[in-house]
């Protein structure tokens, strides 16, 4: 689905009008981010840049996967990336070692905290939680490529 699909569909739910008188926006602005847009709001009147195409269009300046993690985050979940295409078939014994390793750093992780005083602070929080996503990610990778196949014999 196109962004401006998602946001129709998710408007519709409760209304533009809604959306609009809680965001503080004018109800003809909500309604062009329903509408399809080239990226580039003079070439495209009717369809104005969205905000999810401003999220993604700042991810892809800045490659940087906190912005979408804080989004997901903030939603109440987690973004895990899809699987690298690029797997070696014959690495699924690299890949388990590899998720072993995270799984350590994590449990390192939580150790160092725990060790000086039986406590976890905010920012041993923050690094228990960047472990973990290390893990999530590594993990997902590894069993979409086992449900693509890429272990397979060829």
């Amino acid at each position: 689905m196109q962004s401006y699909e998602i946001l129709r569909e998710a408007f519709e739910k409760v209304g533009p009008k809604e959306v609009a008188s809680k965001l503080n926006l004018s109800l003809s602005l909500v309604y062009k981010w329903c509408e399809p847009s080239s990226g580039n709001e003079s070439d495209n009147p009717a369809g104005a840049r969205n905000p999810l195409d401003r999220v993604i269009a700042i991810h892809g300046v800045t490659k940087d996967r906190n912005i979408i993690n804080w989004l997901c985050n903030a939603a109440g979940g987690s973004f895990v990336e899809n699987y690298a295409e690029d797997v070696d078939p014959a690495g699924v014994v690299v890949a388990i070692q590899i998720m072993i390793k995270e799984f350590s750093d994590l449990l390192r992780t939580v150790s160092d905290s725990m060790k000086d005083d039986s406590n976890i602070d905010e920012k041993e929080a923050r690094r228990i939680r960047k472990e973990w996503e290390e893990l999530k990610c590594v993990t997902e990778s590894f069993v979409n490529a086992c449900e693509k196949g890429m272990f397979g014999k060829k």
